[in-house]
């Protein structure tokens, strides 16, 4: 693991002239935009719009960087972003406006609209290609790029060859091949394609005058391009310094997955539209269309520890604080929209590994103060409880605390993975000595964990413990020869002892 650095910023100089009101709300833009700047400088993102949405209006509207790298174009308010994966949460709207009109339901299966599908495909229903636990083979390849070279009957002819992967409600995985199912069904029953349905049905309803559907294929005017920090170098890819141009093409056939291109004040007053009842009539629609579906296990599945859930076109973010649903596009694009909070904030970046959810939620602790990293927000409840404990009798007391209460509640349980997480996230707090107690409680819970060892050596080098350094990066090289990153700063600390 790499070590992150974090910078704590001050609020913004506010003249004594506003009243206390716009100040507060000046202060909170201000941070917001120092805030945002140092995460673009940290990531390498070129551009980056915010919307902010509080009760039905847009209270922050922003644009940051450069559009085009190589012209050196600065990224205006109208500057248009690929939103990739963000485009079925329409699909899943556009479902849910076809079953408020009565042509389908949810729960039924495929076979009620399609022909000509697999025998396998016949009962899986539209809920579970809507929450990817349809068990369904993906239409993208090994190189995530899509079967038939464009042509929509070619790639259906080559998926449908492939077997099913799982029993639906199985498990979640994510999958394609929905979806492009899904736009075959709006296409039927609509009377229109898929793309017109959505353009007249959301586009126009919702005001959103700059959103289109495209891929890099297409000249669009204002386009804020693709950048990626990766290349491709035989099976492998290598992260570079600097970003580089990313070339995407989604087929039309392809574009209820993937292909909306817009800005984040049309996505924020898409939002607005939907929230007031202006795209679903129904209040039990947008419920269903925010639910995450339940596995057969009875449990629900998702992307990671934060989008955990899938709903229909939706990903969760379920948890008892600040629950929220969440659509993410192509790592570079995501759009909170916080249940219980009447907040959504819309991030679009340029950047493909630019990952915005990663800290969405701190831009929303500027509207919530609860949600701030450094409050504890986002952490397991375990977790929780262990750091009421440690602010109470020191971070220094880590280890006899945890044992203190596995003593009082046996079914008290901390994971290696949420241990080094928030070490971590106390390091980006710049609270090196409470990190460290952490990477040391991990250590003496997970001794035969070589990521534990490198963690906490990563830890000690970076306050100058070179020595105890040493020591725990050769023991993670003992419990994991291939520690190629051990083995480098073994050889680099021992140089610089010796010299």
């Amino acid at each position: 693991m790499c070590l992150k650095t974090f910078t704590l910023f001050l609020l913004g100089y506010i003249s004594l002239t506003v009243t206390t009101a716009t100040a507060q709300q000046l202060s909170t833009s201000d941070s917001i935009d120092i805030f945002i700047k140092h995460k673009m400088q940290q990531r390498h993102i070129p551009a980056l719009q915010i919307a902010v949405v509080h009760a039905g209006k847009i209270i922050k509207s922003t644009t940051y960087g450069t559009a085009n790298l190589e012209y050196q174009i600065k990224a205006t308010d109208e500057s248009i972003f690929s939103i990739n994966s963000i485009t079925k949460a329409f699909t899943g709207i556009a479902i849910m406006q076809l079953a408020e009109e009565h042509k389908l339901k949810i729960t039924d299966p495929l076979a009620n609209y399609l022909d000509s599908l697999p025998g396998a495909w016949k009962n899986i229903t539209l809920q579970q290609v809507l929450t990817h636990t349809s068990g369904l083979p993906d239409l993208l390849d090994a190189e995530e790029q899509v079967l038939g070279h464009g042509d929509e009957q070619e790639a259906m002819q080559k998926v449908k060859m492939l077997p099913i992967e799982a029993q639906p409600g199985e498990k979640f995985s994510y999958n394609q091949t929905g979806y492009v199912l899904l736009g075959q069904i709006i296409t039927k029953l609509s009377g229109m394609h898929f793309t017109r349905f959505i353009e007249e049905r959301q586009f126009k309803v919702a005001g959103m005058k700059l959103t289109r559907f495209g891929d890099s294929y297409d000249v669009i005017p204002n386009y804020a391009g693709a950048y990626t920090m990766t290349r491709q170098v035989g099976d492998r890819f290598v992260v570079n310094s600097t970003p580089g141009v990313s070339y995407i093409q989604f087929p039309v056939f392809f574009r209820t997955a993937a292909g909306i291109l817009s800005t984040a004040t049309d996505m924020a007053n898409w939002i607005i539209a939907l929230k007031s009842g202006k795209l679903l009539k129904q209040q039990s629609s947008i419920a269903a269309l925010w639910t995450p579906a339940v596995l057969n296990n009875g449990k629900i599945g998702g992307f990671n520890l934060l989008t955990n859930g899938y709903a229909l076109g939706w990903p969760t973010v379920t948890r008892d604080e600040h629950p929220a649903v969440g659509p993410v596009g192509g790592r570079r694009s995501a759009l909170f929209v916080y249940l219980k909070d009447d907040l959504s904030i819309v991030i679009l970046t340029n950047l493909l590994g630019g990952n915005p959810e990663q800290f969405i939620d701190e831009i929303a602790g500027y509207y919530i103060p609860d949600m701030h990293e450094v409050s504890g927000f986002g952490l397991p409840a375990n977790l929780k409880k262990l750091r009421a404990e440690l602010l109470k009798k020191g971070f220094d007391q880590a280890i006899p605390v945890v044992s203190h209460l596995k003593k009082n509640d046996p079914a008290f349980q901390l994971t290696e993975k949420e241990l080094n997480g928030w070490g971590y996230q106390l390091i980006a707090q710049k609270n090196m000595p409470a990190a460290l107690a952490i990477f040391k409680l991990n250590v003496s819970l997970y001794p035969q964990s070589a990521n534990v060892y490198d963690s906490l050596a990563e830890t000690l080098e970076e306050t100058d413990q070179i020595p105890e350094a040493l020591v725990n990066y050769k023991k993670s090289l003992a419990l994991n020869p291939q520690n190629k990153h051990g083995a480098m700063r073994i050889k680099t600390l021992t140089e610089k002892q010796a010299n």
